[in-house]
């Protein structure tokens, strides 16, 4: 059961000043994204990832790069197209509040799963390549590094929302209920029976407990994929040594 931390790409120049990005080139992290990464960078230093893996827009490859520096040895990015921004087509490259006057607008936001953008692709496609990338490697991570493994995925956040939206059996229709914001960690862990969300959209807090304990003391209580009746005892976060 290896765990996937979800992370969305730091604020950029365009979500500043309201403008759909989508695939255009160039657009980078302003100087609050910046920020955010590096916070995000802090929150996830303690925890021992085994593979980052990241959309090949380059803000989402800022925010890896970040994330990467702050963790105890190398840690190799690995590029994953499915994990790209939606392709808006027509829409990327305007304003928002001038995209909120197109008919397909409230398409977008009542029943996305019949949205699909001129000369771009549809919401429904860009959630099954994304489920399907992070699924696929999310079993492969946990073939080489065992149980317990933790890996990043730093992506948009339509496309996180989709992800969230399918590991919580959300219709997409629904997926605008989930809020991703820049920089915001979201956790989900993978299991033969089902996925388990872990958080969503957190953007403060300590995240060491994703660390699995060392084996002898794993050991002592035996993992499972079977949900806790009654919600269980959590996680273990106290103190080192206590």
């Amino acid at each position: 059961m290896a765990t996937v931390i979800l992370v969305r790409h730091g604020r950029t120049t365009a979500n500043a000043t309201g403008v759909l990005a989508g695939r255009l080139p160039g657009v980078r992290l302003d100087d609050r994204g910046t920020e955010q990464a590096v916070a995000t960078a802090d929150r996830l230093a303690p925890v021992r990832l085994v593979a980052a893996v990241s959309s090949p827009l380059e803000r989402c490859k800022q925010t890896t790069r970040a994330i990467t520096r702050a963790q105890a040895g190398d840690l190799a990015i690995t590029t994953e197209r499915r994990l790209s921004e939606c392709d808006y087509g027509e829409w990327q490259g305007r304003e928002l509040k001038d995209l909120a006057k197109e008919p397909l607008w409230k398409v977008v936001q009542g029943q996305p799963s019949a949205a699909a953008f001129p000369g771009g692709e549809s919401m429904r496609a860009m959630q099954d390549r994304a489920v399907e990338a992070v699924r696929r490697h999310d079993r492969l991570v946990e073939a080489e590094h065992g149980p317990g493994a933790v890996w990043l995925a730093v992506s948009h956040g339509d496309v996180i929302k989709a992800i969230l939206a399918d590991a919580l059996g959300t219709h997409l229709d629904l997926f605008q209920r989930i809020q991703v914001d820049p920089a915001s960690v979201s956790i989900v862990r993978y299991t033969e029976s089902r996925p388990y969300v872990l958080g969503t959209n957190t953007s403060a807090g300590d995240l060491s407990w994703l660390t699995p304990p060392p084996a002898k003391k794993a050991s002592r209580r035996r993992r499972t994929a079977d949900a806790p009746v009654g919600g269980g005892a959590g996680p273990d976060t106290s103190p080192a040594g206590s």
